[in-house]
């Protein structure tokens, strides 16, 4: 039928009510009017009405067509009701798997934030500042150009020599497989490709991606499957202005997997899950030994998921999974922190005495603001920021230390601590590259919950890694080192004294630079935030060094020692995140601000940026 002729069910049966009704009070003889005769054109407006209103509540009775991705022509303004179903088609469907554990009450996503409640601007007011000299605009076009350059010069190696796979191996000009065998790369590059105006390869990708099947194959990393591949999907159909509804398909798809790992007896999901085995129905438990960043880092991606598409069983998920994390979060042995190694089977979260931002435990952290934000800071989303406050308040009071380095620069660098109590907490002084991050979600948190002391301490701990890479041999920030400490977070002169590998690091125990986006992630950030010309300069210099030392014959590669004298050895790797994040973070640097602006767009922990639209 079509569509300008359909009728809903619900309407229709209203219809055939009351045509019945007509019939059943139409009057036998025109002269005669009875009681019953005059009331029944009320009585019938008011059962038509009433079945009107049935029909179009979310508590309808009646039943209702299926409503399709396809049938969504824009970003939607409220979750679509009655909820979105993917096109069909040939791919494993995880929606007829059996549930062993169902859920008896969904949690729906909170009402829209009246306008008073808005959220604090976080963007700098560029659009206040005085126009950019010429000569700055022609510089930042040619920093821009050389970024987007790099940009396509990887993707044509990867769409050339690894197309479908998951990475491309930049020295031997190979692919490999990394993450599911649903290529990584493509799926984490779609926006990047969209963001820098690529749009004929675009297309082509979006073309390829429609054809990945996700179907069981083994034991899957979720947390990876998550913020590669659903983040790119659910991003690359937000930058289509909702308009592609293939990418939608293809994430309800996805997240309809990644649900069925929440499928144990306590809704705890398996993080690391044999998609075959739950396949075949077999009965799930959350893993006794887990660990804090793959159990807390599913919120944004599962939110925007039931703000897309209406589907509330998302949203409940993460929500059973945050209830948890408050829970326990000030019963730790430092309170307001989580520690990195948890049993999800009890839940337990408060045993472990090792407590870090950086590997297995950051993105925990980075989406408690980040969350808060994309629910619009409404009264069901004070549960994060009063997480991310107490987390904060940690983080600040234990976590950070102030390097003794030769220009005595007034930096600070988040670090590993071991708590076998409250009272007793001890730091360990080393820095991973992954901890960069941090600078960028404190900065952005301080504007979110306006704490400028929180901006501050997000500058400091940023310009501790701009430090780190700019005193390094090469320009590069190695993966993992140690450095010597002031003893609090107030100035102290340099002991050149002290045994050192280089001046500032005290020992370097991974050497390694393998591609990675946290600290250029922070510098955008603090760009964005306070405006300041000076890290877009700092943005360059990384940018050419990194270049400049990882490039191969094909793409760029991971870096075996950046302490090392010389050109270096290369590794044969190139994670997804050098496309989807680091290159788009540079590339975004030296674009006009207003191009995913923060306060329109928040960025999941793989650079996928989310329209803040519902």
């Amino acid at each position: 039928m079509p569509s300008g002729c359909y009728m809903s069910d619900g309407i229709l049966f209203a219809s055939l009510l009351l045509s019945s009704a007509l019939e059943m009070y139409s009057p036998k003889k025109p002269a005669m009017h009875s009681r019953r005769q005059v009331r029944w054109p009320a009585l019938l407006f008011f059962i038509f009405a009433s079945l009107m209103l049935l029909n179009h509540s979310p508590y309808s009775f009646l039943p209702s067509p299926p409503k399709y991705t396809s049938s969504q022509k824009t970003c939607p303004s409220t979750p679509p009701y009655p909820p979105l179903l993917p096109v069909p088609n040939s791919g494993f469907n995880w929606r007829r798997i059996e549930t062993k554990n169902p859920v008896k009450s969904f949690t729906s996503l909170p009402k829209a934030t009246k306008k008073k409640d808005k959220l604090p601007r976080i963007q700098y007011g560029f659009e206040k500042e005085e126009s950019t000299a010429l000569y700055g605009k022609v510089m930042q076009k040619r920093r821009l150009a050389a970024v987007k350059a790099a940009f396509t010069r990887c993707w044509a190696s990867y769409k050339d020599r690894a197309w479908l796979k998951d990475e491309l191996t930049p020295v031997s000009g190979s692919s490999k497989t990394t993450f599911g065998g649903w290529g990584a790369t493509l799926v984490d590059s779609l926006d990047t490709l969209w963001i820098m105006d690529l749009k004929q390869e675009f297309e082509e990708a979006v073309s390829a991606v429609v054809e990945v099947d996700f179907k069981p194959d083994g034991v899957i990393n979720m947390f990876e499957t998550t913020i590669r591949y659903l983040g790119g999907l659910l991003s690359a159909y937000d930058l289509t202005d909702c308009k592609d509804s293939r990418l939608l398909s293809k994430a309800i798809e996805l997240g309809d997997m990644i649900y069925a790992s929440f499928d144990t007896p306590n809704r705890m999901p398996i993080t690391r899950w044999d998609s075959a085995k739950a396949s075949k129905g077999q009965n799930q438990t959350a893993a006794a030994s887990g660990i804090i960043a793959e159990l807390a880092s599913f919120s944004l991606e599962f939110t925007r998921l039931s703000q897309l598409t209406g589907d509330m069983r998302y949203y409940d998920a993460v929500t059973r999974v945050t209830n948890v994390l408050a829970d326990q979060q000030m019963k730790t042995n430092i309170p307001g922190l989580w520690p990195v190694g948890i049993d999800v089977e009890t839940p337990d979260l408060t045993q472990d005495t090792q407590f870090s931002l950086g590997a297995m435990a950051d993105s925990a952290y980075e989406y408690l603001g980040k969350t808060y934000q994309l629910l619009h800071g409404t009264k069901a989303a004070f549960q994060y920021k009063n997480m991310y406050n107490a987390a904060m308040d940690a983080v600040i009071r234990h976590m950070l230390f102030r390097p003794m380095v030769p220009d005595e620069a007034d930096i600070l660098m988040p670090t590993t601590v071991r708590a076998s109590s409250p009272k007793s907490v001890h730091q360990d002084h080393t820095a991973q590259h992954l901890v960069c991050f941090v600078g960028g979600m404190l900065a952005l948190g301080g504007r979110l919950f306006e704490n400028e002391t929180h901006v501050e301490y997000g500058r400091r701990v940023t310009d501790a890694c701009v430090w780190s890479y700019q005193n390094a041999p090469n320009g590069i920030m190695p993966e993992m080192f140690s450095m010597p400490s002031c003893p609090s977070h107030t100035p102290c002169v340099y002991d050149a004294t002290k045994e050192q590998v280089h001046p500032g690091f005290t020992s370097v125990s991974d050497a390694r630079y393998i591609l990675r986006p946290e600290a250029i992630e922070s510098v955008f950030y603090m760009y964005r935030i306070t405006g300041d010309p000076l890290y877009q300069d700092i943005a360059w210099e990384m940018f050419q060094a990194i270049d400049s030392k990882s490039r191969t014959d094909f793409a760029n590669a991971a870096i075996r020692n950046v302490m090392a004298d010389g050109e270096g050895e290369k590794e044969d790797s190139m994670e997804s995140f050098w496309l989807a994040e680091t290159l788009k973070y540079f590339y975004l640097m030296f674009c006009e601000p207003g191009v995913l602006s923060l306060d329109e767009w928040v960025f999941n922990t793989e650079a996928h940026p989310f329209r803040l639209g519902v």
